[in-house]
């Protein structure tokens, strides 16, 4: 899907979670995500939410829907990025990513280090799919945060890059970067 013009962001939050999916477990990374976006953009944005279940190919149809037919700008999925052999969300990634963007991977691993041993063992990681860029969290709550502050101030660059809609930080929490046009 192209993205018009001056129309508002759309940001989806895909939770990947065999549990909450299944209504035996509350989703709290979702919310989590929401509430981090609420407190740190300013702007309209339109918000579009999914809980799926673990698996590659119910993660990876859910990452194209929200990106091909939402159209979604930003997609945030949480959950499914550790070692347990159901966390298949960065194998879902290979199938549906156009472009791997590194660095994601490497500034959300090393925030979440300062904080907890074990962030050597997750596997986020972010990718281009078209005009969105897909960012994968940890289920944690707190360490959807701590990721989100180690990468936020470069995804509305790079939304600007990929051709996505404009989002727009709130200065006074986190001043995103975007070099000074020539």
């Amino acid at each position: 899907m192209t993205n018009p013009p001056g129309r508002p962001a759309r940001i989806g939050i895909l939770t990947v979670s065999d549990r909450a999916s299944a209504g035996i477990y509350e989703d709290r990374s979702g919310p989590a995500a929401l509430d981090w976006l609420r407190m740190h953009l300013v702007g309209d944005w339109e918000f579009v939410g999914r809980i799926v279940p673990d698996g590659v190919e119910t993660v990876a149809g859910a990452m194209r829907d929200l990106c091909d037919t939402e159209g979604c700008d930003l997609l945030l999925v949480t959950g499914g990025t550790g070692p347990a052999p159901r966390d298949e969300t960065p194998e879902a990634l290979a199938q549906v990513a156009t472009r791997f963007l590194p660095g994601f991977g490497e500034a959300m691993r090393q925030a979440n280090l300062a904080e907890v041993p074990t962030a050597i063992l997750s596997r986020q990681e972010a990718a281009v799919r078209g005009a969105s860029l897909i960012i994968t969290l940890p289920g944690k709550p707190a360490s959807i945060a701590t990721s989100l502050a180690a990468v936020f101030a470069a995804v509305p660059y790079c939304l600007d890059l990929i051709g996505a809609a404009r989002i727009d930080t709130d200065p006074a929490r986190l001043k995103a970067f975007r070099p000074i046009a020539a």
